[in-house]
């Protein structure tokens, strides 16, 4: 059974009939939920779970849950979508059609490309996928890198608002490849974040489940003891007196906002994080500072083709701001690279990933021991 293409499968469930779709190569191994986010993005995840609670969704013939890992050549039962009755939902508008300054904008961003991958320095403020009043988003831009006819994938997503690498696939088996690498956890991802306070322990893991809830200003995720697991190892970089520090994040798993919740329930939210935060995400002497300061530094991923591939982002401009503001030494970037060894994982405390932290150990000790004095 051939793949429909998601417009015209999103156009015959809204007519009101039952579709089969087969699960292709390039969606090996993802969650059922974004399956339909990715294919159909106009059904909200509440209505999603309403069709597989009454069976209506079902993969070759069974109930699942929204968190069933697909795998090629399995069939989705895919129910009429539209809401029943009069207050049913318009569907979503197209994104946004891409232009000229789409192609100009994503090759700024480029930070390495080869047959098989791109990886972008994802701006902050530019969602990855469309939702609600989003016509633009990275996804409906990518139509602009088409080689021989094919459209660069996504294979993961950053938040809105966080900054940072992000690795495209050019091809369904690439695709397929980096989608079981980020399954498996092969991938290793470093993150750096401005929070607000210090933690009480220099270096540690956060395994603290996490949950949605829903509440007037929409879903967002809390600590929950009936959540996923989630875990985050943070390791404190440096700390600016009492008010501030500059942590590493390494998730060692995916769960929506996590590195947000996991820096709130810590006590220390994220710098600009006002979802999670609330006013204590923002510095009384600095109230300029407002945008996220979460930005995904370093992505170590397997290769498709063999191999593993290192690629670093620098810092967006607000963040920039944030080093010299705070008086920081601006980090410098590492070319990509790519090179024989096995899988990174993302088992060790980001502590231990090598970075710039070496270059300027003693400039930044006579620092600390300056604001430590205030």
């Amino acid at each position: 059974m051939a793949d429909a293409a998601p417009d015209a499968a999103g156009k015959g469930a809204a007519r009101g009939h039952v579709e089969l779709r087969e699960v292709s190569e390039a969606d090996q191994g993802v969650r059922l939920d974004r399956w339909f986010r990715r294919h159909f993005p106009g059904v909200p995840h509440g209505r999603l779970e309403k069709l597989l609670r009454g069976g209506q969704i079902r993969v070759d013939g069974h109930r699942v849950r929204a968190d069933h890992r697909l795998e090629p050549g399995q069939v989705v039962r895919v129910p009429p979508l539209a809401e029943p009755g009069p207050a049913a939902k318009q569907p979503p508008q197209p994104p946004a059609a891409p232009v000229p300054a789409d192609l100009a904008a994503l090759r700024s961003w480029i930070l390495y490309e080869d047959d098989a991958v791109i990886v972008l320095n994802k701006p902050p403020g530019l969602a990855v996928q469309g939702g609600s009043g989003t016509r633009r988003h990275l996804d409906g831009m990518l139509g602009v890198l088409n080689r021989g006819g094919e459209r660069p994938r996504l294979v993961h997503r950053l938040d809105k608002d966080t900054s940072g690498v992000l690795i495209l696939a050019r091809s369904a088996a690439a695709a397929a490849a980096l989608t079981r690498a980020f399954r498996d956890r092969a991938a290793s991802k470093l993150y750096w974040a401005i929070v607000v306070g210090v933690p009480e322990v220099a270096q540690g893991r956060i395994d603290v489940p996490l949950a949605k809830k829903p509440g007037p200003a929409g879903e967002r995720m809390e600590a929950m003891e009936v959540g996923e697991r989630a875990i985050t190892d943070y390791a404190l970089v440096e700390r600016m007196g009492k008010q501030a520090a500059w942590l590493e994040l390494a998730p060692m798993t995916g769960r929506t906002h996590q590195l947000r919740v996991h820096c709130a329930a810590m006590g220390t939210p994220i710098l600009g994080d006002g979802k999670y935060g609330g006013r204590a995400a923002f510095l009384k002497d600095a109230a300029a500072i407002r945008a996220l300061h979460l930005h995904a530094r370093r992505l170590t991923v397997p290769h498709p083709a063999g191999g593993l591939l290192s690629v670093e982002a620098p810092l967006p401009e607000h963040m920039r701001d944030a080093w010299r503001t705070f008086g920081l030494s601006e980090p410098q970037t590492t070319p990509p690279r790519r090179h024989a060894g096995a899988a990174a994982g993302s088992t060790r405390a980001p502590a231990k990933h090598r970075h710039q932290r070496r270059q300027h150990d003693d400039r930044r000790g006579q620092r600390q021991r300056d604001r430590d004095r205030q």
